[in-house]
């Protein structure tokens, strides 16, 4: 018997919402990469996308466990010399809290080709209501 290999083609795409309203960011990070890479399917396989669609909603609402809010920070550099800026998650998460969820998800997601297509299936919303009811995503438990 040998071992079943997905093929680019063949592979079915669902799609799912993940509601983060108290819950911890990185276990809902861990969840969405986890349905990006498409590891939760019998079919996965390692070099192929098989992947789902991925819709993140109340992004405002999710929490930070221990003093992650005060202490952790975002580094971003902007080409020139000297200007590193930094934020820190209380004001990342109270202006773009969206941006913290990706860069979670980022994190959690090969740096290759198959993590850059990965992440551009992943929508992110701060409140509760989104775009994507035409294509009747499932609701999914974290």
């Amino acid at each position: 018997m040998s071992t079943f290999m997905a093929k680019k083609g063949e592979v079915e795409r669902k799609w799912y919402v993940l509601d983060a309203k108290g819950k911890p960011l990185g276990k809902v990070a861990a969840e969405a990469a986890t349905l990006l890479r498409g590891k939760h399917k019998a079919t996965y396989t390692p070099h192929v996308d098989c992947g789902d669609h991925v819709i993140v909603v109340n992004c405002k609402d999710a929490v930070l466990t221990g003093n992650k809010l005060t202490q952790k920070k975002w580094y971003r550099h902007t080409g020139y010399i000297g200007h590193l800026k930094e934020t820190s998650y209380k004001t990342l998460m109270a202006t773009r809290p969206e941006k913290a969820m990706e860069l979670a998800v980022k994190g959690m997601l090969p740096d290759n080709t198959l993590g850059r297509t990965q992440i551009l299936r992943l929508r992110l919303f701060a409140g509760e209501e989104h775009t994507h009811t035409a294509q009747k995503p499932e609701a999914r438990e974290i």
